[in-house]
């Protein structure tokens, strides 16, 4: 005769069995468009993530404080393309938790309209709604829509609670749209208010079987594009996509207006954020690095009034420090030299920001950065925009007009002044 126990435990044995072979088999079903194929996820557009800062600081966050039961718009330019994509939500530098309502992503028309037939259902596990985790990034299921290169694609989020803003992107340089209630699927936003910053979406990565890999440009707000024209796509990273959609390589914005190499600023300094900017981007290749000039120009103006100029051998520590961590990650870095900025802000609170002093030191970085050996090319980007007849200010036709930012026509040059062997090695 079995023993009941024996029975009950045989019994238990087979239940459990049964549960996994369950498991197992909507293990397999999960997502069949995706097992078994062969997947090549890339970078094809980020926004890098900031802390929001308070009304004591010398700039405006450009940001609502909170929003709750709206709908934020956003449009974002791709640089490579892919059958399908992900969207990464980042609440990086907030304690707490993000309820997501509702996403939907679309290809963009014409400012806040989405183009019919384009509108997708954003998932996240296998479900609409989401939490984004406190000091976390949140990564979509894959959104199958084909994104052609150079395309345009539009991003709507409901938020239905009460949502702190506590992490963004300032210079966005793209009209977001803020609407109330949840319009993430309607043609067009009744917008109630509008920003040019970006909020929660951090990248887009696509599915690109023929891509080969991605440059990465990380600096401040120079590469970020502060001087360029809105909602036109033409910062120097945007023509650097332009140039090599050809060879399916990604181009990644890291810039940050106001990022410093060797203290946070507007964004952390570069050498905390390298990890999660550079290195950490699926397929990275390379990395162009075009940042100090804040370092430079901050100390004794309402930005840091009561920082001293920052040393020469610190600077140079600095950039030593980033060109080994590209270095150990098998990654190629070009330097960019530092651009004129005489005349800068001048007329203004900051109109401290340009001294002899200042020009003197960057004078010293560039030089180093030039013949130090340091990186594996060097883009001339002070020789590049300079005014020959007065080379400590940029030369007329490629200033924005405040004498520190290039505008269009300086941003095209600096890209098309990239040597694009030094980028890709085939």
């Amino acid at each position: 005769m079995t023993h009941p126990i024996r029975r009950t435990t045989v019994a238990l044995l087979a239940t459990r069995l049964t549960l996994g072979a369950l498991a197992l088999a909507a293990l397999s079903i999960v997502n069949p468009a995706i097992a078994g194929e062969k997947q090549d996820w890339v970078g094809t557009w980020t926004a890098s993530p900031q802390p929001t800062w308070g009304a004591d600081f010398a700039l405006p966050v450009k940001m609502m404080p909170k929003l709750e039961n709206q709908t934020i718009r956003q449009t974002i330019r791709t640089s490579v393309g892919g059958r399908r994509f992900r969207i990464v939500l980042s609440n990086e530098y907030s304690n707490l938790p993000i309820q997501i309502g509702e996403t939907h992503a679309a290809i963009a028309g014409v400012e806040s309209k989405i183009t019919a037939g384009t509108d997708r259902v954003v998932t996240f596990g296998g479900q609409a709604k989401a939490t984004v985790p406190a000091g976390a990034p949140l990564v979509s299921d894959p959104v199958e829509l084909p994104l052609d290169a150079l395309s345009r694609l539009s991003i709507s989020i409901y938020l239905p609670q009460p949502t702190p803003i506590s992490t963004f992107h300032w210079d966005g340089k793209q009209t977001a749209y803020v609407g109330n209630g949840n319009q993430t699927a309607s043609e067009t936003i009744a917008a109630a208010q509008t920003t040019d910053a970006r909020t929660l979406v951090s990248e887009i990565l696509v599915d690109a079987p023929a891509n080969d890999g991605a440059v990465i440009a990380i600096g401040d707000s120079i590469t970020d594009g502060n001087g360029a024209t809105l909602d036109a796509d033409n910062r120097w990273p945007d023509v650097l996509a332009e140039r090599l959609v050809s060879k399916q390589v990604s181009v990644l914005n890291a810039g940050i207006s106001g990022a410093r190499l060797l203290d946070d600023a507007m964004g952390v300094k570069a050498s905390a954020r390298f990890d999660r900017d550079v290195l950490a981007q699926p397929g990275a290749k390379a990395v162009i690095l075009l940042i100090g000039i804040n370092d430079i120009s901050w100390p004794g103006t309402p930005f840091a009034p009561g920082k001293s100029l920052p040393s020469l051998a610190a600077l140079t520590t600095g950039y030593l420090q980033l060109a080994a961590q590209a270095h150990a990650h098998n990654l190629m870095i070009v330097g960019g030299t530092l651009t004129p900025f005489e005349g800068a802000l001048s007329g203004t609170p900051l109109d401290a920001y340009y001294t002899p002093e200042k020009e003197a030191l960057r004078q010293r970085v560039n030089n180093w950065i030039r013949t130090s050996g340091a990186f594996d090319a060097v883009v001339d980007f002070d020789l590049l925009l300079r005014d020959p007849v007065h080379p400590t200010r940029l030369l007329p036709e490629f200033d924005s007009g405040d004498h520190l930012h290039p505008g269009d026509k300086g941003n095209r040059a600096m890209a098309e002044a990239i040597d694009l062997r030094r980028l890709i090695r085939n």
